[in-house]
């Protein structure tokens, strides 16, 4: 099984902390140049530099507001002057910004969810996936939700219709690119314990959610940014389209 990425520059949105961290350390380890984007946590994404340079692998840093559409175009911009070609593209960056309930959910609020999880999304893939397919390699992996599935919690409904549109978005690139040897596939994440559900859920809920999981538990960003390198290295070449479901066995689809 050749869980190789030697060679391979990759590319995580989102990546100072949470599931985007742990995903740029785990395809450091296993030999990506890790481009990682940041935002608004510059000092989160500095530590995450430097602990993947002391462990003797690549990181890079570039920070682009992606809740703006002409972030994400500068981003893919920046990122192909200073580093060249992207071969593995992790589209985590996202967010739910606020609750709000479905009908008090404001146009600028709908909009700026949608740049941010689905709009950033379609802009980078569609400026790096060219580039793949014209090398006959290539792996997108978008990060979605379990809310996808199920309409989220109270005053998710702008979220969870966002994180639809990545599945959309996801099978159709796939199609696009699956004959040159380029895979898009997402994973989407239940309840995991990251800064996102620290900030919109009380430790009363998220004790909860956990009592109701079947692993009787919440999950680590570690766990899902395991199956995300999976869906990047060599070994998932067959692969493609698939929303592979990280949640302890919440959601069975």
């Amino acid at each position: 099984m050749d869980l190789s990425l030697k060679g391979r520059t990759a590319l995580v949105t989102g990546a100072s902390t949470g599931i985007g961290h742990a995903t740029a350390i785990e395809l450091a380890a296993l030999g990506a140049k890790v481009v990682a984007h940041y935002n608004a946590s510059q000092g989160p994404a500095e530590e995450l530099a430097a602990r993947i340079r002391e462990a003797g692998g690549e990181c890079e840093l570039v920070r682009a507001d992606l809740s703006d559409p002409d972030g994400a175009e500068a981003l893919a911009r920046e990122v192909a002057e200073r580093f060249g070609p992207v071969d593995v593209l992790i589209n985590n960056a996202g967010g739910m910004l606020e609750r709000s309930d479905p009908e008090k959910v404001s146009r600028e609020l709908w909009q700026r969810t949608f740049d941010l999880n689905v709009t950033s999304l379609f802009l980078l893939t569609r400026a790096f996936l060219p580039g793949m397919r014209a090398r006959k390699w290539g792996r997108v992996v978008n990060v979605s939700s379990i809310a996808a599935h199920t309409g989220g919690g109270g005053g998710a409904a702008h979220y969870a219709a966002a994180k639809a549109a990545v599945h959309a978005l996801t099978k159709a690139f796939a199609k696009d690119a699956a004959a040159d040897g380029v895979t898009v596939n997402a994973v989407a994440p239940g309840v995991i314990d990251t800064p996102f559900h620290q900030r919109y859920s009380t430790p009363e809920r998220l004790k909860a959610m956990a009592a109701a999981i079947p692993a009787g538990r919440l999950g680590t960003p570690e766990e899902v940014a395991a199956v995300i390198a999976f869906l990047a290295t060599p070994a998932a070449s067959y692969i493609a389209g698939e929303m592979i479901e990280v949640n302890g066995g919440q959601l069975m689809v």
